[in-house]
Formats: C-alpha cells, sequence, structure tokens
C-alpha cells in the first residue's frame, strides 16, 4: 500500500516524545539545526527542554504533528503511536527495541503494527533521520551532518554504520541520512522510492542486510532509471537457506550472496564492496552524475604515479585509450618536446605553478569520448607545509572544467591527503573530488549506468519437501523442454549388456541412485561393446543401470544450474563443467528471467570462453546451441516456478554442431 511519506521526512512541526538523554538531544539536534518549523517536547513533568515549552502528552499539543520521534519503552511506544495516528500525524521514529529482532518480541511488533494503522513508521529499533536539506533531525545524538541545499541520501539499516557515514571529512553533501530499523512497516525501498521525489536528491545509497518485497524493489529501480537518479547498493550478510541444496555443484557456486549480486544486477542497482568506496562513488555521481563509459584518462607530474594507476586499473574493466591526434596536438604544444605523450601521462613538473599553463595541458587531455579525466593531486599536510603551492593545480582544475566542460576528477593516491576544505572548493566547481587510488578506481568502475531489465523479479514459492528425481526423469523432462539428451537405455546389467549388442558404441555405463558417480566409482566411458558394458557393471556397486550413447567429439563441457534462492529469487549459474567445476570454480550467474543476450554476455564472462570460440585454431563450439539450452532450461524453470527447488546440468557436452546434457539433476514437489 503506498503511503505518503513526505510529512514525517520533510516536517514542518515536530513532537518529540518521552524524557530521557535521548529525546533531549534530538531537541538539542533540532534547534542546533535552527529547524525553522515547529518543535514540541512531550514531557511527563518538565516545563520546558532547552527553553522550548514542554507538553505532558501529546494530546496536549497545540496542533497535529507532522512527524513524531518517540523515545520511550517498548510497551509505551505501542500506545504513543497509536495516539498519533488517531490524532491524524504524518508519521513516527520508533527508537525502541525489542521488536520483531527478538523471539520475545513479534507480539509487540504485531501491536505496533495495528496500532499505527495507515500512520508511517520508521523503526523500530533504529535512530530515525537526518534531513540536512530542511534542518529536520529526528536523530537522538551527535552527527556529522551539516546544511546542504542538494546532496545524496543513504539508507542503512545499522544506525551506528549511519553515525560514523555523517562523520566522513570527504566533502561528500548528505542531504538524508535514513536508519531504516526493523522496517517492520516501512521498507528500504519504500523509502527510497519517496526521496526519488525530492529533486534536492542527487543519488542515493543503500546499506542492505537483507531484501523482502522484490516487486518493491523493482518498482524502485525502474523509477530512479526513468528518472536518472542513480542508485548504488552495498550489501552484506550471507543466509543459510540457499546452501541447503548441497546434492548439487550448483548450490556451492551459487550462495545467497552470488544471488544478492545477480539480483542488483536485474535491478540495475550498482553494487560496491566498502563503505569508502560508497562515499566516493556517491561523490562522483553527485557531481557529474552516471558516467558513460569504462574510458578513463589519467595526469599526474610523476611517473611513478602514471604507472601505478596504470597497474592498479587492471582487471577492472576500466581502459586508458590512446591519445587522439587532437589530445597529442594539444598536449605537445602545451608541455613541449621535453615529456613524452601517453595516457596515463605523466607531464612532470616543468609547468607546475603556471596556472595557464597547467590549464592548457589539462584542457587538451579532454576528449568527449573519455569518461572522466582523473588529474592525481596529493595536497601537503597544513600542519608542518605550506599547501598555497597547489593552489594552482586546483585553480588549473576548475578552469578546465570552465573552458571544456569535460568530467574531471581530482585523485589524491592516500586519502588523507585531499583536504576536507579542497574537496568542497572543487565540487563548487564542477569537479570530483577522490580520496585515494584504489577508492577514485572503484567509483570509475561504480559510477557507469545500468538498466534495469523489464522482465519481472520471480518471487520465489515458499519452500518445499521436494524429491530427488532420477537421472532419467530428469533427462526425460529436459528433453521434453527441448535440451538434448544422450539415447538411453534403463534397466538390470543383463538387460543393458543385450542393448549393447544390439548397438553400435562407445557407451556409458552409469549406477543409478549415486550422487557425484564420478567420484564413487558409479561411471565407466568409452566401453566398445556389450563384453565391455558387462565387465564395467559387475565391478560397480548396485543393480540398477543407465547406458547411454557416448557423446565422441567434445570441445568443452558446461554446467548449467538454477537454484532457488529465497531471497532473491531463481539463480541460473554457468560455468565450467565436469571435472573442473569445483576445481577452477569458473562460473557466473544471473536472475531468471533473463534476456538471450544477457545469457550470452554471463557465458562471455567465464574463463573457458576461450575454447568455446575456438582456442590457437582449434574447431569452435556451437555457442548458439548452447544459449538454445540455457533459453529452454529457464523457460522450464518459469513454468514450474512453484514446484522446482533446483535444477543442473553437468556436463552438457558442447560440440562443433550441438550440445547435449549428458547428467542431470532435478529436485522439485508433484505439479
Amino acid at each position: 500500500m503506498a503511503r505518503s511519506l513526505s510529512r514525517l521526512l520533510r516536517p514542518k512541526s515536530i513532537a518529540v516524545i518521552g524524557g530521557g538523554a535521548w529525546c533531549r538531544s534530538v531537541t538539542e539536534q533540532l534547534v542546533k539545526a535552527k529547524f525553522t518549523g515547529e518543535i514540541w517536547p512531550v514531557h511527563p513533568r518538565a516545563e520546558d527542554v532547552c527553553g522550548l515549552k514542554a507538553y505532558p502528552t501529546a494530546i496536549d499539543l497545540p496542533a497535529v504533528p507532522d512527524a513524531a520521534f518517540v523515545g520511550i519503552n517498548r510497551d509505551a511506544t505501542v500506545g504513543a503511536v497509536e495516539r498519533l495516528a488517531r490524532m491524524g500525524a504524518g508519521g513516527a521514529v520508533c527508537f525502541a527495541s525489542g521488536f520483531g529482532e527478538t523471539d520475545d518480541g513479534q507480539q509487540a511488533n504485531t501491536r505496533l503494527l495495528a496500532a499505527a494503522k495507515d500512520m508511517p513508521i520508521l523503526g523500530p529499533n533504529c535512530y530515525g533521520m537526518i534531513n540536512a536539506l530542511d534542518g529536520a533531525m529526528l536523530w537522538p545524538d551527535q552527527h556529522g551532518c551539516t546544511p546542504v541545499e542538494k546532496g545524496v541520501a543513504i539508507l542503512t539499516q545499522s544506525s551506528n554504520i549511519a553515525i560514523n557515514l555523517t562523520m566522513q571529512k570527504r566533502g561528500l553533501p548528505i542531504a538524508y541520512m535514513v536508519t531504516c530499523g526493523n522496517q517492520a512497516q516501512l521498507t528500504m525501498a519504500e523509502l527510497a522510492l519517496d526521496l526519488l521525489d525530492d529533486p534536492r536528491v542527487t543519488a542515493i545509497a543503500l546499506h542492505i542486510e537483507g531484501f523482502s518485497d522484490l516487486p518493491a524493489w523493482q518498482k524502485l529501480a525502474r523509477k530512479a532509471h526513468a528518472q536518472n537518479v542513480p542508485i548504488i547498493a552495498l550489501k552484506v550478510g550471507k543466509s543459510t537457506e540457499a546452501q541447503t541444496a548441497a546434492i548439487s555443484h550448483t548450490a556451492s557456486l551459487a550462495g545467497s550472496d552470488v544471488g544478492a549480486d545477480a539480483l542488483l544486477t536485474h535491478l540495475g542497482i550498482t553494487r560496491v564492496n566498502d563503505l569508502p568506496s560508497m562515499i566516493e562513488t556517491l561523490k562522483v555521481l553527485h557531481v557529474s552524475g552516471h558516467l558513460s563509459s569504462g574510458r578513463i584518462a589519467s595526469i599526474s607530474c610523476s611517473g611513478g604515479e602514471a604507472s601505478l594507476i596504470a597497474d592498479m586499473a587492471h582487471g577492472t574493466g576500466l581502459t586508458f585509450p590512446p591519445l587522439t591526434p587532437t589530445q597529442h596536438s594539444g598536449l605537445s604544444n602545451a608541455l613541449g618536446p621535453k615529456v613524452t605523450l601517453a595516457n596515463p601521462l605523466d607531464y612532470h613538473t616543468y609547468i607546475w605553478r603556471d596556472t595557464e599553463a597547467m590549464t592548457r595541458a589539462f584542457s587538451a587531455m579532454i576528449d568527449p569520448n573519455l569518461a572522466v579525466t582523473f588529474l592525481i593531486v596529493d595536497f601537503p599536510r597544513a600542519d608542518t607545509c605550506d599547501p598555497s603551492d597547489w593552489d594552482c593545480a586546483i585553480q588549473a582544475a576548475i578552469s578546465t572544467k570552465a573552458a571544456t566542460g569535460g568530467t574531471i576528477a581530482m585523485v589524491a593516491t592516500l586519502p588523507e591527503l585531499m583536504p576536507e576544505a579542497v574537496a568542497k572548493q572543487l565540487i563548487e566547481g564542477g569537479i570530483i573530488p577522490l580520496n585515494g587510488l584504489h577508492e577514485a578506481l572503484e567509483a570509475a568502475r561504480a559510477a557507469q549506468k545500468i538498466a534495469p531489465q523489464d522482465a519481472d523479479v520471480i518471487e520465489p514459492a515458499p519452500a518445499l519437501q521436494p524429491e530427488t528425481l532420477s537421472e532419467a526423469e530428469a533427462k526425460s523432462i529436459l528433453s521434453k523442454a527441448g535440451v538434448p539428451v544422450p539415447r538411453s537405455w534403463s534397466g538390470d546389467l543383463g538387460t543393458l549388456t543385450q542393448h549393447a549388442e544390439d548397438h553400435r558404441g562407445p557407451f556409458v555405463l552409469k549406477s543409478v541412485g549415486l550422487a557425484h558417480k564420478s567420484e564413487t566409482g558409479g561411471v565407466a566411458l568409452s566401453l566398445a561393446d556389450a563384453a565391455a558394458v558387462n565387465a564395467a557393471g559387475a565391478a560397480m556397486t548396485g543393480d540398477a543401470f543407465l547406458l547411454e550413447d557416448m557423446v565422441t567429439d567434445p570441445i568443452a563441457e558446461l554446467l548449467i544450474g538454477v537454484t532457488k534462492d529465497p531471497a532473491h529469487g531463481f539463480v541460473l549459474t554457468l560455468g565450467a563443467g565436469g571435472i573442473f567445476t569445483e576445481l577452477h570454480k569458473d562460473s557466473a550467474s544471473v536472475l531468471v528471467p533473463a534476456t538471450r543476450e544477457q545469457l550470452k554476455q554471463c557465458l562471455f564472462k567465464l574463463k573457458i570462453t576461450p575454447i568455446l570460440q575456438g582456442y590457437r585454431n582449434q574447431p569452435p563450439a556451437n555457442i548458439e546451441s548452447v544459449l538454445d539450452a540455457v533459453e529452454a532450461i529457464q523457460s522450464y524453470v518459469i513454468a514450474h516456478q512453484s514446484t522446482l527447488e533446483e535444477l543442473e546440468i553437468n556436463p552438457l557436452i558442447v560440440t562443433q554442431k550441438s550440445v547435449v546434457a549428458v547428467d542431470a539433476l532435478i529436485r522439485k514437489s508433484h505439479d
């Protein structure tokens, strides 16, 4: 149900309910921020709080508050929320803990939701929120936010991480800091959706511990894409639910974190891996929006720094395009014959302190086909040095931005060598200040735009008690779905020996009922005739067997697997198959449903791809037949999503002409 959150997040009047130190701190933060709206402390005994008139109960307030901070104990919180909802308040922050996060708090959580009815509540078990745009600080502690006219929004489930992020000294303008707590009612996706409607928000970062309500996340991603508001995510935490299907190789490859990664990619939300990278990426997005590509340039007055950034960018997907004739000519004119021209560029120190010459050199490097140009500049310590000698670099960067309109970042190789005052000055001039070379490269990677997929995410059905089908049953299902399988016969050893007598080999014989048969002696390959089949079967355990034609012209072996991740949906994994599955851990995953192009991109991420494409003049595999098989599996998964738990083909043997699924596993309940 859609709720209006405007009064809660952008209030004109705030009630602070509670007599403790936490509530007094909320009032102090509102006064300190010079909040221009009404502040109404609610205290059962005090006449005033921080010089403001206090009211004994919420019922005694002079008007209905837009927002309230409820800083009282768990049971009293439920009553206060009920009164606020009955009054028609715009929303409440529930500070108390002991609700849904504890075993004995479930009933209290149910009562809280019933008390709130349609009134929005943030939390419980959270610090609340900071709106630095309007000075609305529903926040019971010190923080580092300062007034801004526009900036980024950060949402997190951790109040402590939120506090720490407000204390950053990297120049990032924070417009909103929202702690989501237990998300008993308002989810992170719902809160972020509302923040998209504030035109003062330039980008959104999400610190996520887990997903719920996948359609809401999809709605958020599509709206953000349509409005061109960038969203990035730092996803932490791994659940054990997606690891329960350990019978297959796929389950070990596609754990819950792989599912989270696939979901974020499906949503078009870029994932970052740590808080510093999140802050630096937000600075890129705040100043310049999404970057157009991974094509970058670097300028420094040190050959060591030029080499360092070139090495550090290796494997990130970022590239340094060779200089164009225009760049080469402009740099040559600006720097003279003593400088070797290249990208990354070491321009030496011949022109240092000559702001006009530095501007010409920096401007010559700007090219419309570059996503961003890095100017590597490390500022000295102000306590022992004179940083004014670096003003020439600041002015040259800002002048270059004004002259060229290019996307420019000034990067300090060490995070502490970009002073906060300089960072703010650079942002005012349209320059992205980046603290740390590693973080800068990660930000350039993460700031590239990816579009959300059109297809809806499949919300997984509740966990089942599935059965594992026999290999023959699984292959029969796959064959009907359109996946090629080998000709086969089931039965006892005598029956299969007779089949081998009547048909031409080579054959494969498998003992029925064993998992990972190749590891337990339950499979024999390259059996030329009936005698070989009989001898192989006599050496195996069991009295039920499967005899198949053997594929004789393989180019490669692949794994195709699908697991049902209860938090993220169905995760489809492609990987190197056969004995190489767990030896090389060569795999890539996407969320179902995926387009054929996405599946192809996933396939081409594998290290085995060169073999599929005809490595060193060897014959290439039939890539289209691989994609046909993967699409057939995906269609089967979608059609049977309510009963399927897991599916795996390992290996799928790929030849020049076709593919063949030679081993298969399906775990499902009855349709």
